[in-house]
């Protein structure tokens, strides 16, 4: 049903010069019960888990739809449930305020209806559910011109609920786990593209996925993939086994959000090589995924922050608990 779903809106909407959230489809999936599909019951949502929201994302990801599901649903609504504030129908997104009050980069948010903001005042953290017209908006784009922009909030009449670092933690972690799983989608599609254009394309008299050299580049990209994916699934399973509190998940989603953003190198790489001119055409699908794993791989911490949460843990755990920390 959802590959239903984003397949005959990506054919009927094919992809433009920029992104914007559309109110009828976004309509459409709220009346499926997709926009909230992880709330609880009582307060309107689904009752689904992380399971049935990351087979969500990843067919949005993987037919080249961009909504913000994750953001709404995932993030500043379960922000919201967690601390006993109410989530009505508008659309929201969330973004970490730093000590200006001033938040880069924040997805959806001049779409968005209201922003669920996190900030750190003296004393620990607070939240906020902010109308989009309480705060100062300037817009920007990320590499597939998906929505990024900057808001700013008076901090000074700010009043908010107090949350605690756990809570804080877990949304980075959520936040970053979503992009690993959006990666993965897009990855997932440059391959078959790839084995599809391979297995078509006649060069010297014979399918291109004849030369060893494309097989070898194609199996590049199906072992980055997989490893992406296995590192992402691991990482989800004790997520969603553990109540998001294993004492390995910042390690597994860092080892995750790792593997995804260099894998991106290699298979972003390989595919145009693979595709040739005809991959850099603005006609040709390729770009929607291999652009979109490139701009996700450095939201919600760089792949070098990733990197270096996956060091120190290891360094941390030294030689005795370091096979504890991988298998959990």
């Amino acid at each position: 049903m959802m590959g239903a779903v984003f397949d005959e809106y990506r054919e009927q909407h094919p992809p433009g010069a920029g992104v914007s959230r559309d109110p009828a489809f976004w309509q459409r999936l709220d009346e499926l019960g997709l926009v909230r599909l992880t709330g609880a019951e009582q307060h309107g949502g689904s009752g689904a888990s992380w399971y049935e929201a990351a087979e969500l994302l990843a067919a949005a990801a993987g037919h080249g739809v961009r909504i913000p599901l994750a953001e709404h649903d995932l993030l500043s609504c379960w922000l919201l449930e967690s601390v006993g504030l109410p989530s009505d129908g508008a659309v929201r997104t969330v973004a970490m305020l730093d000590k200006q009050g001033r938040a880069a980069a924040v997805p959806w948010a001049a779409s968005a209806d209201r922003v669920v903001v996190v900030w750190r005042p003296a004393g620990g953290y607070q939240i906020a559910d902010l109308a989009i017209e309480q705060l100062v908006t300037t817009p920007g784009v990320n590499l597939i011109g998906e929505p990024r922009d900057t808001v700013v909030a008076d901090l000074a009449g700010l009043s908010g609920v107090a949350v605690t670092l756990a809570l804080v933690t877990e949304l980075r972690l959520k936040a970053a786990l979503v992009r690993s799983i959006q990666i993965c989608a897009a990855l997932d599609q440059i391959l078959r593209l790839c084995v599809e254009h391979a297995t078509a394309r006649v060069q010297f008299g014979r399918p291109l996925s004849k030369f060893q050299a494309v097989q070898h580049m194609i199996s590049d990209i199906a072992s980055e993939a997989a490893l992406a994916r296995a590192a992402t699934e691991a990482a989800l399973t004790a997520a969603v086994s553990s109540g998001w509190s294993a004492f390995n998940l910042n390690f597994l989603v860092a080892a995750a959000r790792s593997c995804a953003g260099h894998a991106s190198s290699v298979v972003v790489r390989n595919a145009h090589q693979v595709h040739g001119a005809i991959g850099t055409t603005r006609e040709h699908r390729l770009h929607e995924f291999t652009r979109a794993a490139l701009a996700w791989r450095s939201e919600f911490g760089s792949m070098r922050y990733w990197d270096e949460q996956v060091t120190d843990a290891a360094l941390h755990a030294s030689a005795g608990g370091l096979w504890d920390l991988i298998t959990g």
